[in-house]
């Protein structure tokens, strides 16, 4: 974990140390990034001219998205997937951004996926001012998630087709996932759309109308996955209900069939155990033919009562 700052001037992006990056006032832009919450760290990334409330805002232990004013600068915070292997409890982490002309400030308390991409674009010198920065933060957020979005939605399309096939004794399970991972999703995803379209409505010197269509893009790309998580978690739950209706209707079918078979041998057990008792008088005791007779009555009851169900229509499905 480390504090980095990275100096966008007249020549290539290049690190510089904290004191310079807070005694520079020439062209372009510093970046100072910390991606640690030790107290040494946050002194260099808060101090200087940075307010109160937006340092605050860059250390807070809670955050979500969004995006408000003050003067010149805007406090950004956004939410974007963390890198492989790495256990967080929430699935997007933060990024806050204290943004104004000449300087940028931002914080992570988890490593962000995007980063590595957006310094990897500030070495190829695609950014040159913090506008060109918090809209490169926001097209590749937009980026790494958009597939993780879109997976989920494939996933419930596995889960709609083995419905459909009745192969559905491990999908409670798997519908379950999908739908908790919508909502978790979803809870940032709207509001990173909402900050970034508040973004582009203020007016600030140091964002171009090409950074402000990039933002827009992005935007627009948050507000499509909000959407399709939104029809994602409707879907799961009309999965889960269909699931629940099968399931009742197999349960009805069997407890059904186990009726059937239970009644056509109540009365063929009570007779058999009528005839079977051990005492004098039972008719026929000493004919040859009455054991097949009692099996031929037997049959013949227990023929009669399927077809009273048969004809009931209790057989069916």
């Amino acid at each position: 974990m480390s504090c980095q700052a990275i100096l966008v001037g007249d020549g290539p992006a290049r690190p510089v140390t904290a004191e310079e990056a807070g005694a520079y006032s020439g062209p372009g832009f510093v970046w100072m990034h910390v991606d640690s919450i030790e107290e040494p760290e946050l002194s260099m990334l808060t101090g200087g001219d940075i307010p109160d409330v937006a340092a605050n805002a860059l250390v807070a232990s809670e955050t979500r998205p969004r995006c408000e004013r003050i003067d010149q600068g805007a406090i950004l915070n956004l939410r974007g997937p963390t890198t492989e292997g790495v256990d967080v409890s929430d699935r997007l982490v933060s990024i806050r951004m204290w943004v104004r002309r000449g300087k940028v400030n931002s914080l992570t308390r988890r490593p962000l996926a995007a980063t590595q991409a957006v310094l990897g674009q500030m070495k190829d010198g695609a950014i040159g001012d913090p506008g060109d920065l918090v809209a490169a933060f926001a097209r590749e957020i937009s980026r790494e998630l958009d597939p993780r979005v879109a997976e989920l939605g494939d996933l419930l399309d596995d889960c709609e087709s083995d419905l459909e096939s009745r192969n559905m004794y491990h999908l409670r399970g798997a519908i379950a996932r999908i739908r908790a991972e919508a909502i978790a999703y979803r809870r940032f995803v709207a509001p990173d759309r909402d900050a970034l379209s508040a973004l582009t409505q203020i007016e600030f010197d140091w964002l171009a109308d090409d950074d402000r269509l990039h933002i827009r893009e992005a935007a627009d790309r948050f507000a499509r996955m909000a959407e399709e998580l939104e029809a994602v978690r409707e879907r799961a739950a009309l999965l889960h209900e269909q699931l629940t209706d099968l399931r009742a209707e197999e349960i009805d079918q069997r407890g059904l069939l186990i009726s059937i078979v239970a009644f056509i041998f109540l009365p063929l057990t009570f007779i058999t155990g009528l005839l079977g008792m051990n005492v004098k008088g039972i008719p026929y005791a000493d004919e040859p033919w009455a054991f097949w007779g009692v099996c031929a009555f037997c049959v013949l009851i227990g023929v009669a009562v399927f077809a009273w169900f048969a004809r009931r229509h209790w057989l069916r499905r």
